[in-house]
């Protein structure tokens, strides 16, 4: 599941939010505030697999394809209501801080990796279309992936309607393939996720992502951590622009038993290494 965390004080993001079937909202504390999402993967189709995911792929999902025209009239009526205050009339959002109900940005997320959406260059045309038109405040796109189909020629098509102050978050959680399987659970290698980031990364500064989880109430080892930060080095060295890294754990109920939220000082502690040893802006959620 291709997401941000929300924060404490938000309501857990709802796919049938006002009844919608593909946008909805989240409190996110990587956004540092509202973010508007658009489900791009409704059937839950997803590559990964990972243990702290929240989403249960035995039930069977919706739409297989984002049908464009009512995307676009659920974004225009959540942007609507978004403007007008209208989140604080709904009783999950009235005790929200008002600075934290102001839209930062409109995520390209949902219920599996939006990469794999079939109709994924339709639905960034819609958006940004949308967005041109200025009827509403500009916002910014954010493309959540784990980045196993960036060198899909669809999706490379969409990514080139997207502007300079938008952004790619990247997926990274893993330093060693091992890891990488015990906690993503893909059925791509992190070889390729790394190829993938770093032609992007080419031409855009990227985000990365990484979420570490208690896995039975283990951390990741230091070895682990070590081959993390030296995969951070590596796709700097091949010519990648990263941002800023953000880490963090699994802060909603998960779908699996055994996996919990990592401690505070421990997130705290890769993010100082992040710092440190590579030169990157490590945030810690």
């Amino acid at each position: 599941m291709m997401t941000h965390p929300s924060s404490t004080l938000a309501p857990t993001p709802a796919r049938n939010f006002l009844g919608n079937r593909f946008v909805y909202c989240v409190i996110s504390e990587c956004a540092g505030g509202l973010s508007i999402g658009v489900n791009m993967n409704p059937d839950k189709r997803c590559n990964f697999d990972c243990v702290y995911c929240e989403v249960d792929r035995r039930e069977h999902g919706g739409d297989r394809v984002v049908d464009i025209a009512q995307m676009s009239r659920e974004l225009e009526q959540t942007l609507t209501l978004v403007r007008d205050d209208g989140l604080r009339a709904l009783p999950a959002y009235r005790r929200i801080p008002p600075e934290l109900l102001q839209l930062k940005e409109v995520a390209l997320s949902g219920d599996g990796e939006p990469t794999l959406c079939p109709n994924f260059c339709e639905v960034i045309e819609a958006v940004t279309h949308f967005r041109s038109k200025g009827r509403f405040p500009a916002f910014k796109i954010v493309l959540i992936t784990n980045c196993t189909g960036l060198q899909y020629p669809e999706v490379r098509a969409g990514m080139t309607f997207l502007n300079s102050h938008d952004e790619i978050w990247a997926k990274l959680e893993a330093g060693t393939q091992a890891y990488m399987d015990r906690v993503n659970k893909p059925n791509v290698t992190l070889a390729q996720v790394l190829k993938n980031i770093v032609a992007i990364g080419k031409e855009r500064p990227v985000v990365i992502q990484s979420l570490f989880p208690l896995i039975d109430g283990a951390e990741p080892t230091v070895g682990e951590i070590d081959a993390y930060i030296a995969r951070l080095r590596e796709v700097v060295d091949r010519g990648a622009k990263i941002d800023r890294v953000q880490i963090y754990s699994a802060h909603r109920p998960v779908f699996r038993p055994g996996c919990a939220h990592l401690p505070l000082r421990s997130l705290s502690a890769i993010a100082r290494r992040v710092r440190e040893e590579t030169g990157i802006q490590a945030e810690v959620f």
